[in-house]
């Protein structure tokens, strides 16, 4: 059998992306059931925050003109308060948050003052605006507080709720029909394995991996390795979800049914890449319905998840943040022998001197999933590159890939 070049990553990521239209549609949600969700909408300040002068810290509210005078107290604000006129010659004593007071331009901190019954004795230099927080310092009405395709984090829901929004539009969850394929598997609590099966391992990774990324997942289980029940279960995918994504049956086997099956009911528009672990990833369609094979072998079918599926996933949701986060580091390890496909080692990272080292996992076959378990990163080795001990390498933790 006869077969094309290997494709390079960047030319597989970019043809993937050239076809990975956003294939959802926006609800409104509560805020407070908004974590984890794609914004529909850019999200825009409706009022100063804060919405009036404030103080920073416990202590004295006053007119910096007056340092170093000793002044009684005439007032007392609290946060919640309405900010009152600050007589003349006095001062008001002030609690973090407390609006300041009309005249009023400083703030000295308690710790700063000497106090005589009722008088205050001020230090002899005081900056105007000190321990001032300005309105509008936080936010001001009108500014761009977080854009179309941002995935809301805790933060997020904060910074919305001090403008007072309870409800935002959100792009609807892309739904993903996951499929496994393999006579030889079995599912963990199934009982004792018979001779030449092994527990399904990519199942439950890849519904993980899909659920850390906001999809909404239709399981459907095993496909026995027969060209009919694979275009059955395909077919039924296709009806059933935005996405289908698969493991096992893309390589050229006998009993690989999967790639066959695609090309009969659509397309297969990608295959065999140039990356290591994962060369038999597929991408394609079954009918309408886009279509990604992930490799049988568990650490093939995690990286090649989270460097091509996982950035497509990424787009087909709407997202506006896309291409994975890069790291130095220094290489532990050396290659001497040039490859022909873009690796990805599973390496774990430590610090010396100060500076990020990584150490790969001793056993790093595809077939080898307790190296990304053991892992905290991937490091990036070019395709043809050779690198030395203590080279600076690029590095992808792995937390930042799962979501």
């Amino acid at each position: 059998m006869h077969f094309k070049p290997l494709l390079p990553l960047s030319d597989a990521l970019e043809q993937l992306l050239e076809n990975a239209a956003p294939r959802v549609g926006v609800s409104d949600v509560p805020l407070g059931e908004s974590l984890g969700r794609i914004l529909a909408a850019d999200q825009y300040a409706l009022i100063d925050v804060p919405p009036a002068d404030n103080s920073a810290m416990d202590g004295y509210a006053l007119r910096s003109a007056d340092a170093g005078r000793s002044l009684p107290i005439s007032e007392r604000v609290a946060a919640g308060d309405s900010a009152p006129s600050l007589g003349p010659d006095s001062i008001a004593r002030i609690f973090t948050g407390g609006e300041i007071p009309v005249g009023a331009d400083a703030v000295v901190m308690q710790e700063d003052v000497s106090k005589k019954g009722n008088l205050i004795e001020l230090p002899q230099c005081i900056d105007a605006d000190q321990h001032i927080r300005v309105r509008g310092q936080d936010c001001r009405a009108g500014d761009l507080l977080l854009s179309r395709g941002r995935g809301i984090r805790p933060q997020d829901m904060g910074l919305l709720a001090s403008q007072g929004i309870a409800q935002i539009p959100v792009l609807n969850k892309l739904k993903v029909a996951l499929l496994s394929t393999g006579n030889e598997l079995r599912e963990p609590g199934s009982g004792p394995l018979p001779p030449g099966a092994i527990y399904n391992s990519n199942r439950p990774m890849l519904l993980g991996l899909l659920t850390a990324l906001g999809c909404d997942v239709v399981d459907l289980g095993i496909v026995r390795d027969t060209a009919e029940a694979t275009r059955d279960a395909l077919s039924r995918a296709s009806t059933s979800a935005d996405l289908i994504l698969s493991s096992g049956g893309v390589s050229v086997g006998e009993a690989d049914h999967v790639r066959d099956s695609v090309s009969a009911l659509g397309e297969i528009a990608l295959w065999r890449i140039a990356i290591k672990p994962g060369k038999p990833f597929a991408y394609g369609r079954v009918g309408s319905t886009p279509f990604i094979g992930v490799p049988g072998n568990p650490s093939s079918a995690f990286v090649t998840f989270v460097m091509l599926a996982r950035p497509y996933i990424r787009s087909l949701q709407g997202r506006n943040d896309i291409a994975p986060k890069l790291m130095p580091a220094r290489a532990d390890f050396t290659v001497s022998n040039a490859g022909s496909r873009q690796e990805f080692l599973r390496v774990t990272t430590y610090l010396k001197a100060g500076e990020i080292w990584a150490r790969p996992y001793a056993n790093q076959s595809s077939g080898v999933l307790s190296s990304v378990s053991a892992s905290d990163a991937l490091a990036v080795v070019p395709l043809g590159e050779l690198i030395e001990s203590g080279q600076v390498i690029q590095l992808m933790p792995l937390d930042s890939l799962l979501y």
